[in-house]
């Protein structure tokens, strides 16, 4: 091996050695452990910038465009600082970073080659995008000479064309000049740690750049200390409008959305102040108990008698945290009787969404605990007792639990492409659930069907027990969910529901699972078709079109085949399920159970859908009605 590099990577291990021994990026960026300036490369000073702001693990598909990066994160993993999960797929990794963060607040960073790799990270970051979750991605790019194309770069002769294609998905940052590092780490930080909308950051490494020195390179330059929350919504007379507006309703729904996942206690006291009822988003399940008479849970196109009903009585809105997504209001047409609109949010684009608005723009909850207190001073009482808006969404709630408790009560329904009875897909849901509840086991949710009927069914008492990842309906999130038990400093297990389809889109997860160390189910309901679009199409134009599969797959076959993975049958009853979930977290490692489900034109065999959407043949009603509404 050349002097050079042997020099190089015996000066890094010192480096990392002392930092580790430290333990306090904090005297490091401060010049205690290593000196306030250190010989250094580009690559070795991002890795440090990452560590001080406590980015400690890096879920990586190396390639030639990030062996300089992975070297050094080789070196630093070696003493301790930092884990590297090496896996097989970049949407994978995007998945698995996104899943830590949000169900642990721990950080990590995805680490991919130039090029296609890239662009599947890409892609797959469209979920922490849309769901307010930050995360850090590490890709290579073109080298910044220009001495002709690079291999896997996109073809052409324009500059920065994978700048402007990431950064129309979140914050970019191209690194063209060494000493901009402190910079790029700023506006990353910046974007990551973004107190009310997150999302991922994107830094595009150049492959000469990686390597490239950085003499006497002061360590103050690197950045630590995240941007600070807003505070409560200005006043000026706001207050007292909003106030004036909820005295003058009969009817108040609110909107639960994504940014109100910190306003649990707020909320429960604004409905109790304003006599209203809550209608939420499956982001937050848990923030107000399921059980608190005031909460009609899930709204929207695929929403609940309750909360359906309260979004169509309501006279006032008011909005706390959401993005007013077209499945959540039905497609602009869910509030057709409401007259104000009162939305509290922390982006004034999502603020003024709606007409008819008074907007309070600040912290969710810093703007919800204060008009709590402006509606108490100025109210001669608290609501007491039952009013009639309330009794009549509690009647909804009522009718809604009985609906579902008769989905419960015929569990199976006969399927002809099983040729047997088998378990409906709400029935399974909530045997899975109420076993992970009793677990105190974390649910993940795929998208489709498994996704829709998850979120109607499920009754949690406080957040973090279910993750639906709705903001981008990414298949195949919740089995590569699971790579984030392997990682977490506090450890938990995960069982990830999902669709057949939605398994297939990201099977990595059978290795990358075992090789890391992953504890957690793959509960797999497999109706041999991408169930949600079969059905969407039938409700539409009545035939399904490329939506079925034909093809038989033995899944306990393929995850057996993993060293490591245990498989179970599910069986075709409440009994055979429960006992094959008991099997499967016994075992000390990533399991896999099979379930067959039924699919077909039974009414039991789903939970409904409430609501309106502007997709398909239903679009040219659903747009009339917008109109009409003019909200």
């Amino acid at each position: 091996m050349d002097t050079a590099v042997v020099e190089l990577e015996q000066a890094r291990l010192g480096r990392a050695r002392k930092v580790a021994e430290s333990g306090d990026l904090t005297q490091v960026l401060a010049g205690q452990v290593l000196g306030s300036r250190i010989d250094t490369t580009v690559s070795e000073a991002l890795v440090l910038g990452l560590l001080a702001q406590d980015v400690r693990t890096f879920f990586c598909v190396f390639g030639h465009g990030s062996t300089e990066v992975g070297e050094v994160l080789r070196i630093y993993q070696a003493v301790g600082l930092l884990r590297v999960c090496a896996v097989r797929n970049e949407i994978e990794a995007s998945h698995a970073a996104m899943a830590l963060r949000w169900v642990t607040g721990e950080k990590a960073a995805v680490v991919t080659s130039i090029g296609p790799g890239a662009l599947q990270a890409l892609a797959a970051s469209i979920a922490p995008r849309s769901d307010g979750v930050g995360v850090w991605y590490l890709l290579g790019d073109e080298t910044t000479e220009d001495e002709g194309p690079n291999m896997q770069q996109i073809p052409g002769s324009e500059q920065s064309v994978f700048l402007r294609l990431f950064g129309a998905m979140g914050g970019a940052y191209l690194l063209h000049t060494p000493l901009a590092l402190a910079t790029a780490l700023r506006r990353g930080l910046n974007t990551v740690d973004h107190p009310h909308r997150a999302g991922p950051f994107f830094l595009l490494l150049p492959l000469n750049i990686q390597p490239a020195e950085l003499a006497q390179f002061n360590l103050a330059e690197l950045p630590s200390g995240a941007p600070p929350a807003l505070g409560p919504a200005a006043d000026e007379g706001v207050y007292a409008t909003v106030v004036a507006a909820i005295a003058a309703a009969e009817r108040v729904v609110v909107k639960v959305g994504g940014g109100a996942r910190a306003c649990g206690a707020e909320l429960v006291d604004f409905l109790e102040l304003a006599d209203a009822v809550a209608v939420t988003s499956p982001l937050v399940s848990g923030v107000i108990p399921y059980d608190h008479p005031r909460n009609m849970t899930v709204g929207g196109s695929k929403g609940s008698l309750c909360g359906n009903y309260a979004m169509e009585s309501a006279d006032l809105l008011v909005v706390v945290g959401s993005r007013s997504v077209c499945q959540a209001d039905s497609s602009r047409t869910g509030y057709p009787l409401v007259e104000r609109v009162v939305n509290i949010n922390a982006d004034p684009e999502d603020a003024m969404h709606y007409n008819k608005t008074t907007a309070l723009v600040g912290d969710s909850s810093r703007t919800l605990g204060k008009l709590n207190r402006v509606l108490r001073a100025r109210r001669q009482q608290d609501i007491v007792g039952s009013s009639a808006w309330l009794k009549a969404c509690c009647d909804k709630k009522r009718e809604w639990s009985a609906f579902k408790a008769m989905r419960y009560q015929s569990p199976v329904l006969y399927d002809e492409v099983w040729d047997s009875e088998v378990l409906t897909q709400p029935a399974a849901i909530k045997l899975a659930t109420d076993w992970a509840r009793a677990q105190d086991a974390v649910c993940f949710f795929d998208a489709g069907d498994v996704q829709a009927n998850g979120f109607q069914v499920v009754e949690d008492d406080r957040l973090g027990r279910t993750f639906t990842e709705t903001g981008a309906s990414y298949m195949g999130f919740a089995v590569s969910a699971l790579l984030a038990t392997a990682v977490a400093a506090e450890p938990f297990y995960g069982l990830a529901i999902s669709g057949d389809g939605s398994f297939v889109m990201n099977p990595q997860v059978l290795i990358d699972g075992v090789e890391q160390g992953a504890t957690g189910c793959m509960l797999i309901l497999d109706n041999r078709r991408m169930g949600a679009i079969t059905g969407l199409q039938l409700a539409q134009y009545g035939a399904e079109c490329g939506t079925r599969n034909p093809v038989e797959i033995d899944y306990l076959a393929w995850a057996g085949a993993v060293e490591g993975v245990a498989t179970f049958r599910g069986g075709y009853s409440p009994e055979t399920l429960v006992e094959a979930l008991d099997r499967a977290g016994a075992y000390a490692g990533l399991s896999l159970v099979h379930l067959p489900v039924y699919f077909g034109l039974d009414e039991r065999g789903g939970l409904g859908a409430f609501g309106r959407w502007n997709v398909g043949n239903w679009c040219a009603d659903t747009q009339a009605m917008r109109h009409e509404i003019g909200l």
